[in-house]
């Protein structure tokens, strides 16, 4: 499976600032952040993993994996898959390309919101991320106040 960074920068300008009518918006029932990561991926990798117990998919609002909106779920998919659809690592934030995750972490010991790399660079302040719940599109890592992130690298 090739992954196709530019489909997930174009993905991520065109619906960072609005909703894909495809896919529901969890803003009301726990944020859409890492729904719109997932979006982004997808567009990306065109591929799925229907596994039901450690998959990583969406169907509709009531048949998805928890993985595709939940930042710990998605980071555990990612990190883990030896399956269809996506696969990542974790590494440092200097070696980011566009189409990567950050996952924030604002207690310093949760990690509670997803954002997608649409400008690397090799360090919180120059390396730029697009988001939900929060929308954003281009804003620097480093105007987010949190106590810690990790990285993921798509492969």
């Amino acid at each position: 499976m090739s992954y196709n960074r530019n489909a997930v920068y174009e993905y991520a300008k065109k619906w960072a600032l609005g909703r894909n009518p495809r896919y529901y918006n969890y803003d009301n029932i726990g944020g859409d952040c890492t729904n719109f990561v997932s979006q982004c991926i997808f567009s990306g990798c065109k591929q799925m993993n229907y596994n039901r117990n450690n998959g990583w998919y969406y169907i509709n609002a009531n048949n998805k994996s928890s993985s595709w909106t939940g930042v710990q779920f998605l980071y555990n998919f990612l990190i883990s898959n030896k399956g269809a659809g996506p696969r990542g690592t974790s590494t440092n934030i200097d070696q980011l390309q566009i189409g990567d995750v950050i996952q924030l972490s604002f207690d310093g010991s949760t990690y509670a919101h997803s954002l997608v790399v649409v400008q690397n660079g090799n360090s919180t302040y120059n390396t730029f991320v697009a988001a939900h719940t929060y929308d954003v599109f281009h804003k620097r890592l480093y105007d987010y106040v949190f106590a810690d992130y990790r990285c993921i690298h798509i492969l």
